[in-house]
């Protein structure tokens, strides 16, 4: 997930409870992580899980009119 300027804090605290199961205390965690090094790992999954929860982010920040990212990378 990256950080931008514009997108609550508690709507990526919703987002990483909501869509990667994380409890309040670790979305909050990474939450910071993102907002103060620019972004930060939900999780390792599958590249067919991953493509599907980086969409379904995404399509939700827009809806919601937020310009938050996630984005997939390959883990090694």
């Amino acid at each position: 997930m990256l950080n931008d300027d514009f997108t609550p804090m508690d709507f990526v605290v919703h987002i990483l409870t909501s869509f990667f199961a994380m409890d309040h205390e670790k979305a909050t965690r990474v939450m910071l992580q993102v907002h103060t090094q620019g972004q930060a790992e939900c999780g390792i999954y599958s590249r067919d899980i991953a493509e599907t929860k980086v969409r379904q982010v995404n399509q939700f920040a827009q809806r919601n009119n937020h310009p938050l990212k996630c984005t997939l990378e390959k883990v090694e």
